[in-house]
């Protein structure tokens, strides 16, 4: 990866697209306006787990690298990013989570069935929103995109061994679960440029959104709580199997998987399980791996830029790829 690009963070990357950004919110506030008072409370919340706004400023920056002239980019923008926070919603509710960067989960304030309803109405309000555009390349991406993210979810929960998860499984999980969201942002924020820009945009996603949630799994064995807003370890201590793990695995002894193996039969691995597994993936090298790998794909996105012409936006793509890998939360 470029040597210019280090220690670039996400204020830089969305500086080209701040006032739209702020237009952004100005819609996702809009799409999800409810009538009735408990929605209403949980649009509140809602907003306030909005988070960094990534995917957006993602379409954003494509389509003024790909010189698109599209108006209704900040429109397709809070739609993405209403996608994005109805997967959350459900993820948190499936996985019982109670913290989502630092607040409370939906399903922890409320309830898991209002959490269900609200995630639905997230995603029907996007449908009814694309449809209002009257966007039909725009729909078909992110109606893709929808299924394929549900898909994933559903291979993830159907893992019964989970010590046989291996790493292509593991691609084509978080190719399915994050980087297909990050691709269809891409891809959408260049439908109406040169066919070549829009298909390297979307492939440059899909690579930066494999790399984006490598280093995400990483994270979750390396940062405390209080910078990421959710419980240290929190994958291990609900069973999920992710890269860090895979590539330690095929290093660890004996009586390491062993110590693996009681941490994934216990309905509630205690904290110092949990430590000690941690301890036990890092000796192994299976940190670096992850760190390697995601590395190796950010190099990957990074040539598919190559394509569109110089610009700011294309300049804070590049960014967007150091952020994606070397932020720590």
């Amino acid at each position: 990866m470029s040597q210019q690009v280090a220690g670039v963070t996400l204020r830089d990357v969305q500086r080209p697209v701040a006032a739209e950004l702020e237009q952004v919110v100005d819609e996702l506030r809009r799409l999800i306006a409810a009538h009735f008072p408990i929605a209403s409370e949980v649009n509140e919340h809602l907003l306030r787990m909005k988070g960094k706004l990534f995917r957006p400023t993602l379409l954003l920056l494509s389509s003024k690298a790909a010189g698109s002239t599209d108006t209704r980019a900040n429109t397709l923008a809070a739609v993405v990013e209403l996608i994005h926070l109805a997967t959350l919603v459900h993820d948190d509710s499936v996985d019982h989570s109670v913290l989502r960067r630092g607040l409370p989960t939906i399903n922890a304030l409320f309830s898991h069935q209002i959490a269900v309803i609200m995630g639905d109405y997230l995603y029907s309000r996007a449908i009814i929103e694309l449809v209002k555009l009257d966007d039909r390349e725009a729909l078909r991406v992110l109606a893709r995109v929808t299924n394929e993210m549900t898909v994933g979810e559903m291979r993830q929960l159907e893992a019964h061994d989970k010590l046989a998860y291996g790493e292509s499984a593991y691609d084509e999980l978080i190719r399915a679960k994050t980087a297909s969201l990050l691709s269809g942002a891409c891809e959408v924020g260049a439908l109406t440029a040169p066919p070549a820009f829009r298909h390297a945009l979307a492939r440059f996603g899909m690579l930066l959104g494999m790399a984006f949630q490598i280093t995400d799994d990483v994270l979750d064995y390396t940062q405390p709580e209080a910078v990421t807003g959710k419980p240290s370890g929190l994958d291990l201590r609900e069973h999920k199997v992710t890269l860090p793990l895979i590539a330690a695995l095929a290093r660890l002894p004996a009586d390491g998987r062993r110590v693996v193996e009681r941490l994934m039969n216990a309905a509630e691995p205690s904290d110092d399980l949990v430590a000690e597994v941690i301890r036990l993936v890092e000796a192994a090298g299976g940190l670096e791996t992850a760190r390697r790998r995601a590395l190796d794909l950010a190099q990957q996105a990074e040539a598919e830029l190559e394509v569109l012409p110089p610009s700011a936006a294309r300049d804070a793509l590049q960014g967007s790829i150091a952020y994606a890998v070397e932020r720590r939360s």
